[in-house]
């Protein structure tokens, strides 16, 4: 079998697929505020059965962990379809979901027997207000509600993503934090990144990784304890709160990247495979599913785009690299 090996001899072993980059919120850091297609120009997304073939191909390929995401994946209507689709292919071993949560309550038990293990949860405070303000419309009631299905079906570890704005939400850390525990998730801080209109936008606001871990140390009074051997940490630096199982990790972009482990890649909803979140490297996967290409076709346009994969991104030398790409068609 063929193994996916980029220049700088990673791995790629993880493709986060978007099946979608429509959403029902507007969270600033991501979205332009009229929306990602404001022209109404909505381009033809993949199908299930295309975005499951692509999926087996990259299994076969080497690639066991893939990941759902958006845009808002639970818009789209049956998701737990493809979930069973991709679960079934016999070199996979891990699919997880990235939501908003706002639809999770009533679809986490289809998406949990359907094969999808875990879940990530955007949310960036517990007041209604900022919530709303922050999301441009958003309900926390209903968000709360879908991480407490994800986690009564087993979706473990529940990770909850906050990303974390100065004038925002920064004083919010010590609530995000109890509430974490409380639930037993695993609390994930995010630095803001410069991708898009909507990140750059959002950039003075940015807070570094050392800052906000000094502001966890001072609210629990007690230090973090580096925690390496964790094969889920992906791109955070990961800590045990001392004294509890609880941990918390931090994704650091822009103030520490972390490049030289990095194994994924990026599948969007209209079928371009994107190389690296911080460069425009990127190779269209549809046109070719579309012709005719034969698995083997697919293999090799594959092999030949991971061959060109880049070393790293570079937002701290230039923060308007990727300006014409926003986050929510990405899948972060």
């Amino acid at each position: 079998m063929n193994k996916l090996i980029d220049p700088f001899q990673r791995t790629i072993e993880y493709l986060r697929i978007s099946v979608t980059d429509k959403c029902n919120y507007r969270c600033s850091y991501c979205m332009p505020e009229q929306g990602a297609h404001p022209e109404g120009n909505h381009t033809e997304y993949l199908s299930y059965d295309e975005i499951a073939r692509l999926a087996k191909v990259f299994s076969e390929l080497g690639v066991w962990k893939f990941r759902l995401t958006g845009g808002e994946p639970l818009i789209r209507k049956n998701l737990h379809e493809l979930a069973a689709k991709i679960s079934a292919l016999p070199n996979v071993k891990d699919i997880a979901l990235s939501t908003n949560a706002e639809r999770l309550a009533e679809q986490a038990a289809a998406l949990k027997a359907a094969g999808v293990n875990r879940a990530n949860v955007s949310i960036d405070t517990l007041d209604p207000i900022k919530f709303e303000r922050i999301t441009r419309g958003g309900d926390i009631t209903k968000v709360r509600a879908g991480i407490d299905a994800a986690i009564a079906v087993g979706m473990t570890p529940v990770k909850l993503n906050m990303v974390v704005m100065k004038n925002t939400n920064f004083e919010d850390i010590p609530s995000m934090l109890d509430y974490a525990i409380e639930k037993g998730a695993y609390l994930r801080f995010i630095e803001t990144m410069p991708i898009g209109s909507a990140g750059i936008s959002v950039m003075d606001e940015h807070v570094s990784a050392e800052r906000i871990l000094s502001k966890v140390k001072a609210h629990l009074g007690s230090e973090l304890i580096p925690f390496v051997d964790n094969k889920e940490a992906g791109p955070a630096r990961v800590f045990k709160i001392a004294n509890s199982e609880a941990k918390i990790g931090v994704i650091s972009a822009v103030s520490q990247h972390f490049c030289e482990t990095c194994n994924r890649v990026r599948l969007t909803a209209r079928g371009t495979l994107a190389l690296c979140l911080g460069q425009e490297d990127s190779v269209d996967l549809r046109a070719p599913l579309r012709s005719g290409a034969s698995d083997d076709e697919l293999k090799a346009i594959i092999l030949d785009a991971i061959s060109k994969k880049p070393e790293r991104h570079h937002f701290n030398e230039n923060r308007h690299n990727i300006q014409f790409r926003q986050m929510v068609s990405l899948g972060g």
